[in-house]
């Protein structure tokens, strides 16, 4: 998000004891309570009796970091963060940004923002419209849902990360180039992100998430890009597979290049994984090498799920004790609530 729409000043850091609600995703307004660390630079949260948060929590610091991020999708987390615990056992390094998927119409898991904030992560969701074209969004069809949304980020008060509609210059979601056009996209995104900054809600970090232009050459990224004022990070989604040369640039140069050409936003591989097989050891060092390489690089999410192909590190041991290795290094992961 654009720092000028972030128009609440910070006035004091606050110091809460978290929250340990628990429950399913809900929009109702008694989930929204939640807490904020002690952090430099940042705002305190709100209650969770529902009282208003003095201050919005200024993610500013979070931006972009002096450390890289240490990501990771597991099953289940952030709402439960037993698959988390088991991640940060195999790999030697507590992640500390969480990755979760939601549908379009599906509750805020502010319970799981909660529990990844305690243990010093930051959340990321990435919000699939499965079911409801971008059109709609953008003509406002669902706004009693919208703004709920919204409000309940904004009242637990702890920052996240929004990722819509990720992968959109691909045929193969419902909210594709097959589905979809470029402008309905970008209204869409315009038209949440507003209602986002109608509630207060300058707690999020927008990421605009394309796939890797490896296989859709075809398709420009320009006119899908909603501008610098919507957005705060670019986050490239790409795999290292073994029908393609595993160089880094070979992976996410060509659409790193070209999202050069209209953003200078920084950039984070959002999803990302090696498939299993000999080349996967080679295949993380070029990983680890490629982002701590690029300054505005800032980290990756690894996706360790079985879909489609199995992309968990457990499935290769010799690589996960690669990745362990390079995971050790301290320019990689950092509490969130101390940035």
């Amino acid at each position: 998000m654009n720092l000028l729409t972030r128009t609440r000043a910070v006035l004091s850091a606050c110091l809460l004891a978290p929250l340990l609600l628990t429950g399913c995703s809900v929009l109702d307004d008694g989930d929204g309570g939640g807490t904020g660390g002690a952090h430099a630079g940042t705002a305190g949260a709100g209650s969770g009796d529902g009282a208003e948060a003095s201050t919005p929590y200024d993610v500013t610091p979070l931006l972009k970091p002096t450390r890289k991020y240490f990501g990771a999708a597991v099953e289940g987390a952030p709402h439960s963060m037993k698959g988390v615990d088991t991640y940060t056992g195999m790999v030697g390094k507590q992640p500390n940004l969480i990755e979760y998927y939601a549908g379009w119409g599906d509750g805020f898991d502010a319970t799981g923002v909660r529990n990844a904030w305690a243990e010093g992560a930051l959340t990321l969701m990435s919000w699939e419209p499965f079911d409801t074209p971008l059109a709609d969004i953008a003509a406002g069809k669902s706004d009693t849902y919208l703004k709920k949304y919204a409000e309940a980020v904004r009242k637990l008060n702890l920052p996240v990360v929004i990722s819509f509609a990720d992968e959109f210059n691909g045929h193969w979601e419902k909210w594709g180039t097959t589905h979809t056009t470029a402008g309905d996209y970008v209204a869409a995104w315009r038209h949440i992100h507003d209602a986002f900054v109608d509630a207060g809600a300058s707690n999020v970090i927008w990421a605009w998430s394309p796939n890797i232009v490896n296989p859709v050459t075809e398709v420009e990224l320009k006119p899908y890009y909603p501008g610098d004022g919507y957005v705060d990070w670019i986050g490239l989604i790409g795999y290292w597979t073994i029908e393609e040369d595993n160089a880094f640039d070979s992976v996410f140069g060509a659409t790193r290049d070209q999202v050069r050409t209209f953003t200078d936003k920084p950039m984070l591989l959002l999803e990302t994984a090696a498939m299993a097989g000999e080349r996967r050891r080679a295949d993380i060092r070029n990983l680890f090498e490629g982002v701590t390489a690029d300054d505005d690089m800032l980290g990756f999410v690894w996706f360790n799920h079985k879909k489609r192909a199995d992309w968990r590190l457990e499935a290769s041991p010799l690589a996960l004790k690669e990745f362990k290795r390079l995971a050790a290094d301290d320019r990689f992961g950092f509490d969130v609530r101390k940035p």
